[in-house]
């Protein structure tokens, strides 16, 4: 996460760039652009814009979900999100990206820099009587990205923690940000420290699905092979990166996998998922808390636990997974028969599930004996799910009936269940409110402490805009 000390406020007023006008060079197209237009609602803690409400001071705690009037579907036509630890991603049926929250070290890939009204304090105006300042609507107002090269289509999104990746209707993949390591930023590529606006990576190729940890990218392409970027400190790309020549991390390469055979990859904040074609599970990277399904009990609990290279979860090869979202300490997946599947730190609520109902032998427990993790995959019990979006210490899932179900730690409201709610909760427990009535919901996803729903529109339901 960025700290607030690193936030820099500028004084310099914003200037006008001149509109990219480069053409794009056609390929042939590999993926296409969702249809589907979403209603976008958000919920949480964005007091630095992460929720992309606007400037006002009341979009800044948001405690129940929270239409965002900026992403109308009639307006702008969203038909997917991204979200990264403190900002978001939004792209559109005509396959641009919109970006909002914080922009530090570039992660909305465009210009915001802003210089505040001078207020007059003999104003009568107490709209903002408590002395808080509005936001910087450069930041927290969803805007285009205009740096892509003219005729670009993307087609696939992701946000990490201050980097952001988008994919072309062709393959090719843009970058902007940067990746951040225990000791700060470590780079966008082994020139560049900070990529102020998308550039192409001119190595990938016939891309066609990419995810985000906190820190590292896997790019999929369309031949099933599988090439991971970033920071691999916790062996998150899957290989070894020597810490001398760390800035290795930075180029795409494959690793450990099967060749030719991938068809889902995804990402935790430290650890890595890949599917292959014989519905083989395989995960990588940090495991301290178990968060890759695969129990080590000669290192359980220590804090530099890692599974180094790509390894079968051999709790999952029963079940057919279709979609695996992971947090910080834990993972989660769902099956096709709509099982939701979960593992890894539980003492916060991340699982939704009560441990003392788990066989004894799958809880792995401190030397109080307190509950720490669960080391294989266990599923939530009574609810069918089509989809799950896991924050860094919660859960936003949605059932196969199109509700919305939140669980784990909610101190700042991203579990979006209004102001009363208990700052842990430990079961799946319905979103409702009067935004989210009557709409069917088809995906979510979540930050640190806010999280995003995504919805048909009811007008949609019935028939065409």
């Amino acid at each position: 996460m960025v700290e607030e000390a690193e936030r820099e406020k500028s004084v310099e007023p914003l200037r006008k760039k001149s509109r990219v006008t480069t053409k794009v060079l056609a390929g042939p197209k590999i993926t296409s652009v969702p249809t589907q237009r979403l209603n976008i609602y958000a919920f949480g803690t964005g007091d630095n814009a992460e929720l992309g409400l606007g400037p006002e001071v009341n979009a800044k705690v948001v405690k129940r979900p929270r239409l965002n009037a900026h992403l109308l579907p009639e307006k702008v036509g969203i038909v997917a999100v991204a979200i990264g630890g403190m900002h978001g991603l939004a792209l559109s049926h005509e396959g641009k990206v919109y970006s909002w929250g914080v922009n530090d070290q570039y992660a909305l890939g465009r210009e915001t820099k802003y210089t505040p009204p001078m207020r007059d304090v003999g104003s009568d105006d107490d709209s903002d009587s408590d002395g808080e300042e509005p936001l910087n609507p450069l930041e927290s107002t969803p805007m285009l990205i205009t740096a892509f090269p003219e005729g670009t289509i993307i087609t696939n999104i992701a946000a990490g923690d201050s980097i952001s990746i988008a994919v072309t209707d062709t393959g090719k993949v843009y970058g902007w940000g940067t990746f951040r390591c225990s000791d700060g930023i470590l780079g966008f590529n082994e020139k560049t420290r900070i990529q102020s606006v998308p550039i192409l990576l001119p190595t990938l190729k016939n891309i066609v699905q990419v995810s985000v940890g906190t820190d590292h990218v896997l790019g999929l392409t369309k031949e099933g092979n599988v090439y991971a970027w970033g920071n691999g400190q916790q062996f998150q790309l899957g290989r070894r990166v020597v810490e001398r020549t760390r800035l290795n991390g930075l180029i795409p390469r494959e690793f450990g996998l099967p060749r030719r055979q991938v068809k889902y990859v995804a990402t935790g904040s430290y650890h890595s998922f890949a599917i292959t074609q014989d519905g083989r599970v395989w995960a990588w990277g940090l495991n301290q808390f178990g968060q890759c399904g695969i129990y080590d009990p000669q290192h359980a609990g220590e804090d530099n636990t890692v599974i180094p290279v790509p390894t079968v979860v051999q709790g999952l090869t029963k079940y057919k997974i279709v979609q695996i979202s992971a947090g910080e300490h834990h993972s989660a997946a769902v099956t096709e028969d709509g099982e939701l599947l979960v593992w890894g730190r539980l003492d916060g609520g991340q699982l939704g599930l009560d441990p003392e109902t788990l066989p004894a032998e799958d809880v792995v427990r401190d030397v109080s004996g307190k509950p720490r993790y669960l080391s294989t995959p266990h599923a939530v019990p009574s609810i069918k799910f089509s989809f799950i979006g896991c924050g860094t210490h919660h859960n936003i899932a949605i059932s196969r009936e199109g509700q919305a179900y939140s669980w784990g730690f909610g101190g700042s409201y991203q579990t979006g269940l209004g102001p009363d709610a208990e700052d842990e909760i430990k079961f799946p427990t319905k979103i409702e409110n009067t935004a989210t009535r009557g709409i069917e919901m088809v995906f979510s996803d979540a930050g640190g402490q806010f999280s995003i729903l995504a919805g048909i529109p009811p007008k949609l339901t019935n028939g065409a805009l």
